[in-house]
């Protein structure tokens, strides 16, 4: 690798790096606006989208800035072309913390009895737990930690699917409460889609380590019940 390379995968390792921290924060205080109802906090999550909205550009650029100059090859060129996809899959995340955050409005209509019925704050522990292993894993290119995302993936969609069969119940006992039900459910779906980017983002270690793609290869235990 040549030292003007070599510099440009160290700076692109920084942005994407940085990129992670902020979206994890993101995350982080999405789920504890939601946890403690906190209005102020959400509006943080959601005036602070548009910096990595910038970040995701800047990171684009750069890797295409890279790829055009540098022509990089075998484990270079797989780490530009790693960063290009993590960096979507952290500004969707982000995205997915401000849906996450613009619930709190409607979940602070929601009575203490019928949250408790919810599994979210132990659905979102476990989200957080997901995308922090999986930004470890690309610290330290390490494949072993990023498939125990993948594995930790299972369980995040086994309790959104419960999730419905309880809305679904507290809707038939209190149909008049279905509006902040409904988005108790959104908030499920977005944690557990922001879980699947984390899962794409340790996948993408997987390719950077081993050279392995590894999307669209495990079976959806969602969509295997569907069709049973």
């Amino acid at each position: 690798m040549s030292i003007h390379l070599q510099r440009q995968i160290s700076k692109l390792k920084e942005m994407i790096l940085s990129m992670g921290t902020l979206t994890e924060e993101a995350v982080a205080k999405a789920t504890r606006a939601i946890e403690t109802r906190d209005p102020l906090l959400a509006k943080q999550v959601i005036d602070g989208d548009s910096e990595i909205d910038l970040m995701e550009i800047d990171v684009e650029e750069e890797c295409l800035h890279t790829l055009a100059l540098h022509q990089p090859v075998a484990l270079d060129l797989r780490y530009v072309v790693a960063v290009l996809k993590i960096n979507n899959d952290l500004e969707r995340i982000a995205d997915l913390a401000v849906n996450v955050a613009e619930k709190v409005t409607f979940l602070r209509q929601v009575s203490a009895p019928v949250a408790a019925n919810f599994e979210l704050p132990g659905m979102a522990k476990s989200v957080r737990a997901m995308l922090k292993q999986s930004l470890d894993a690309l610290v330290n290119i390490d494949p072993e930690l990023a498939e125990q995302v993948r594995a930790a993936d299972d369980h995040v969609d086994l309790v959104h699917k419960e999730m419905y069969r309880v809305v679904e119940q507290n809707i038939r006992a209190e149909p008049e409460k279905v509006e902040a039900l409904v988005n108790l459910l959104g908030v499920s779906r977005n944690l557990e889609r922001i879980a699947d980017h984390a899962v794409n983002i340790a996948e993408d270690v997987i390719y950077l380590a081993k050279g392995d793609i590894l999307r669209h290869s495990r079976p959806h235990p969602l969509r295997n019940d569907a069709a049973s």
